[in-house]
């Protein structure tokens, strides 16, 4: 069964890993107006966006940047 863990919840945003997800390490952001996709690995990149505006995904970016360590981390306790 497929399930994501919500990771941190913050500026409206949630960022989420799936349990059933392929590598590379990475997370999903999601809003009200939708979702993206950013690489843990190496340096922190946007995979795709759908529906977020471009003011969210610039701060998502931030925060994952901010976060990465611990995001990094969540990723390996998920996935081993």
């Amino acid at each position: 069964m497929d399930r994501m863990v919500t990771i941190l919840s913050t500026n409206g945003f949630r960022f989420v890993i799936y349990t059933n997800d392929h590598d590379p390490a990475h997370v999903h952001a999601i809003n009200a107006d939708g979702e993206a996709k950013i690489n843990l690995t190496g340096a922190v990149d946007l995979v795709w966006v759908d529906g977020m505006k471009r003011s969210s995904v610039r701060k998502v970016m931030e925060i994952v940047v901010e976060h990465h360590a611990e995001f990094l981390a969540r990723w390996e306790e998920i996935h081993g």
